[in-house]
């Protein structure tokens, strides 16, 4: 294939990049500010670092335009509501007193003050704090920030474009305010909140930007008429504006569908769209519009979600169409780097051979700006990258890795009747009921208990040699016997065995499993300081040995009561790892189930009465648009049916999920047929716990009454309203009490008093049940 060189030539850009640096030096310097042993101007100091050395990055691999703006001490979306002025009255005064302070209270809350509500960032694993807004919302404009990146960027000698999350996206993000008259629709305060965006966008023009990026990735969901009229209003005001930078408009995660047009027709100077597979549509949509005469292309070729390598001929085809298309056509990824790894070269225990088929945000930043080279040159200016790019796709399709034929087999051979328990819930909630001999609300934990130092320290020793493997398992055991016994001092009724081992709830059982590659430095960020490394799926799955039987099963011999069996379910599984992209995901979240259900086998017969699949991402994984959600939810609720169903009755099989609209997929939650599942509830009051009520959810369910991640202490009173809210919705003899999620990332003295007040509360509330 040989394009020809553009007309307008194609410059390389990208939407964002990851934060955290190539050490978590920002993770570091934030959680150092919030112990007092970092000063506020080191932080700063730090961030301005860390994005001096993004953009050099970024322009050293050929990025003609760097985004500023993006950076976040926490999350953008939060430093949009700071932006506009969106300040809950409940912060109010913390942000008026120190606004570095005010800031870090509204993401994690103070003893006194509850946080932001988090959910997820459409269907990734980031987590954005949920902007709190009501009719009497005042915005104002504060461009600070947003201002002083640009700056700094300009003073650098690069070409910036700030990116800001718009406004559209911005009020389809929001929820009503506490307290607020139900009914109250925050995309209402659109005419509100735009001349609080046209103020911001003159600030940045007056200190020097060209361009400016506006974000508005709801605009790729179903979308009613009404939205889309307010989409079409703000850009025609937006566009209006005489005094202001050249506006790109971008979206990605999905195709744009019906916004496209309106988009396409508003008085701005550029769109930004996703052309990978999951977007392919957009490509169509646009001939149809008619292109973008006059307008800037902005092309997300590479994908910027997940790390295999680009396809370079399949994305000149594709940029060669869209030359046609509009004024001038650039390349970038399909969304912003923040959801990738830095940098793969630095990945020492993978096959090189493996390693040829990776690319983290530093080798996708040289692919775009491989392709805007070949693009606005020529492919035979780039023949070299071609040849290799071919050599290396060619590897990867014909690898072993990817394609165990006796894991295919087994894959082929399952029935229907693998993924359907013996008995319905009503009969096993008999059997259960009689074998565990559990009280009326009875309580527990999510599963894994704080992580502290020494325990790290102690698998950093293990695998740098400087401890042997019996004395690692010698303090694995001592760290389960503390967790045991604290539970059962402080009351609790199902207990856990803590996690100690475990590194992550996803690497963790990767590491044991066939097909997983696990990385050493692939940080990504989840939310705040909170980073994780999700493995990488190149291959079929299958399961060598056990995985958990042995620590569970010794957390069961230092106790009498019952100790959960604790998995991570198939599509989280495939959510929180960087997933194959040649086979359908239905096929790969097979092959995972399976796996995980031989392991749920060996639980059982090792006397585990209570087995916990977790699956945190179903509702994360939900494709955007309505249209995909019933093959979706077919094929991941029959994945985690599969890994449950071949236990007996008496076994009872839990579930979580947290932060996430869980009101979307209630019948999906139902489809599980878990017997008990436990979801995050406290931030959101019981919401949840009202959704499944209205659904008519026949089984057991422990909404969270301790939300997990504030350093607060929830008192034993208010985990007790949280809890009698609950039992409005849901009957006593199906309600638990339990936290909103796990407790790794707490520290023990809150993880003690608060779960002593949740015992409390659930002692308090239990008695004011006439039958109890």
């Amino acid at each position: 294939m040989t394009a020809k060189p553009a007309a307008a030539a194609a410059r390389a850009t990208v939407y964002g990049y990851p934060r955290q640096g190539q050490h978590r030096e920002l993770k570091k310097a934030i959680e150092g500010y919030w112990k007092g042993r970092v000063t506020a101007d080191a932080l700063v100091e730090t961030a301005r670092g860390l994005r001096r050395a993004n953009w050099q990055q970024l322009v050293d691999a050929g990025v003609h335009e760097v985004p500023t703006g993006d950076f976040s001490y926490y999350d953008h979306v939060l430093d949009t509501s700071v932006m506009v002025g969106a300040v809950p009255d409940r912060h109010r005064a913390a942000v008026e007193a120190d606004a570095l302070d005010g800031y870090f209270a509204m993401a994690r809350g103070t003893q006194d003050v509850a946080p932001l509500e988090m959910t997820k960032w459409f269907d990734t694993n980031y987590h954005y704090l949920v902007p709190e807004l009501g009719p009497d919302t005042v915005f104002a404009a504060n461009s600070a920030k947003q201002v002083g990146e640009l700056k700094e960027a300009l003073a650098l000698g690069h070409t910036p474009r700030p990116v800001l999350v718009g406004p559209v996206t911005y009020l389809l993000l929001a929820k009503p305010a506490p307290g607020v008259a139900a009914g109250f629709e925050p995309l209402t305060l659109l005419d509100r909140l735009l001349p609080v965006y046209a103020e911001i966008l003159g600030d940045l023009r007056a200190a020097g930007a060209e361009w400016v990026q506006l974000d508005e990735p709801a605009l790729v969901q179903d979308r009613t008429p009404a939205e889309l009229n307010a989409a079409e209003r703000a850009y025609r005001h937006l566009g209006a504006l005489t005094d202001r930078p050249k506006l790109l408009v971008a979206s990605y995660f999905d195709q744009l569908g019906e916004a496209l047009p309106v988009l396409a027709k508003a008085p701005v100077d550029g769109l930004a769209l996703d052309f990978t597979e999951a977007a392919a549509g957009n490509l169509d949509a646009l001939a149809a519009a008619g292109g973008l005469p006059g307008k800037r292309l902005v092309a997300g070729v590479v994908n910027g979600r997940n790390i295999w390598i680009n396809d370079y001929e399949k994305s000149l085809a594709t940029l060669g169409t869209l030359l046609g298309l509009a004024d001038r056509v650039d390349v970038a990824a399909s969304c912003s780097l923040l959801h990738v790894p830095l940098d793969a070269a630095v990945e020492r225990d993978i096959d090189p051979q493996i390693l040829r088929w990776l690319a983290f945000a530093k080798q996708k930043t040289a692919e775009i700006a491989t392709l805007a080279r070949g693009l606005a040159q020529g492919t035979h200016t780039i023949a070299a990258e071609l040849a290799a790019n071919r050599a290396d796709l060619a590897s990867r399709a014909g690898s072993a890795i990817t394609h165990d034929p006796a894991v295919r087999a087994r894959s082929a051979a399952v029935t229907d009747a693998d993924g359907r328990r013996s008995a319905p819930y009503a009969k096993r909630a008999v059997a259960q009921r009689a074998h565990l001999g559990l009280p009326l609300l009875p309580t527990t934990t999510i599963g894994s208990f704080p992580q502290t130092g020494e325990l790290r320290a102690a698998r950093a020793g293990l695998r740098a040699g400087r401890i042997d493997t019996a004395g690692y398992e010698e303090r694995i055991r001592n760290e389960i016997r503390e967790v045991i016994a604290f539970q059962e001092k402080a009351g609790i009724d199902v207990l856990v065995h803590g996690e100690p081992e475990r590194n992550d709830m996803v690497q963790y059982f990767a590491e044991q499993l066939t097909g997983y590659l696990a990385t050493q430095h692939g940080w990504v960020q989840s939310y705040g300081t909170r980073y994780v490394r999700p493995p990488v799926l190149a291959g079929d799955i299958s399961r060598p040995e056990p995985m958990t039987v042995r620590w569970t099963t010794y957390a069961q011999s230092c106790t009498d009561r019952p100790v959960k069996g604790m998995l991570t379910g198939p599509v989280t599984m495939l959510a929180w790892s960087f997933v194959r992209d040649d086979q359908p995901l239905g096929d790969t979240a097979r092959q995972v189930a399976l796996a995980l259900r031989d392991e749920v086998a060996d639980l059982e017969a090792a006397g585990t009465s209570v087995i916990q699949v977790d699956e945190p991402a179903l509702r994360e994984t939900l494709p955007l648009r309505a249209a995909g959600h019933a093959a979706y939810l077919a094929w991941a609720t029959e994945a985690f049916r599969l890994t449950t169903s071949g236990v007996r009755d008496r076994t009872q099989i839990h579930t979580h999920m947290c932060y996430a609209e869980f009101g979307d997929i209630v019948q999906a939650i139902d489809d599980l047929d878990a017997d008990v599942i436990s979801l995050e509830a406290a931030r959101s009051h019981m919401q949840v716990a009202r959704e499944l009520a209205a659904h008519g959810y026949p089984r057991e369910a422990g909404p969270g009454v301790y939300d997990i991640h504030s350093p607060r202490v929830p008192s034993a009173e208010e985990a007790a309203s949280l809890l009698r809210k609950g039992l409005d919705a849901i009957p006593a003899e199906r309600l638990w009490v339990n936290p909103d999620c796990g407790l790794k990332t707490r520290a023990w003295p809150e993880t003690r008093a608060s779960l002593e007040n949740l015992v409390a509360a659930a002692r308090t509330v239990r008695a004011e049940i006439p039958s109890a």
